[in-house]
């Protein structure tokens, strides 16, 4: 399978922040500019340091580097 070879055993310095780049990924993706927003006005107050921004990347990278699913439609089944 694909998406089994390109998972890492990396550990991120921060996994919360890993989490929230996930989370921001994630929103991107589905379009959620509510969650977009609210990501970035809680970046915006944290100050953030150097291990913070490769973890949260990290995170990030982490779930764009699953390739999107794109639904089959306007197929009968059983013909």
């Amino acid at each position: 399978m694909g998406l089994f070879r390109r998972k890492t055993n990396e550990t991120p310095a921060n996994p919360q922040m890993a989490e929230l780049g996930r989370e921001f990924a994630i929103a991107k993706r589905h379009g959620d500019r509510k969650a977009v927003g609210r990501i970035n006005r809680q970046l915006g107050t944290h100050p953030m340091s150097d291990s913070d921004r490769a973890s949260f990347d990290q995170g990030r990278a982490a779930y764009d580097a699953i390739p999107p699913i794109k639904p089959v439609r306007n197929r009968r089944r059983g013909r």
